[in-house]
């Protein structure tokens, strides 16, 4: 294995992290409208299971995965994160996902394990 390729498994990669996330996200409120008494469920279902499929990738970094829904009603919603890293190794995506219903910003950070 030569030194980029040996960079190119420890670098954060955003498109597939993204990928993991939006079938998370799909898998557990795809197809269902809004509603207050499941977000709990919904939320906590979103972050375990995108977590378990980061995790499987078996990939060394120690993942933070937050999530927000928020029942569409006109208002506006706005987030922002900052990080003190390595940015050659640590990375961060946020994904935004609705349907006619809700939003969902999932926020999935990676900061690497030096091994």
């Amino acid at each position: 294995m030569d030194d980029f390729q040996a960079a190119d498994d420890v670098a954060f990669n955003v498109d597939e992290t993204s990928n993991i996330v939006k079938e998370c996200i799909d898998n557990i409120i795809g197809g269902v409208d809004y509603n207050h008494n499941k977000i709990n469920q919904w939320t906590a279902a979103v972050v375990e299971q995108s977590l378990m499929h980061l995790i499987k990738m078996g990939k060394p970094y120690k993942y933070i995965v937050t999530c927000a829904v928020m029942q569409k009603s006109g208002a506006g919603l706005h987030t922002a994160s900052s990080c003190y890293w390595d940015s050659s190794t640590d990375g961060s995506c946020t994904v935004r996902w609705e349907n006619r219903t809700m939003y969902c910003v999932v926020s999935v950070f990676a900061v690497s394990i030096m091994l």
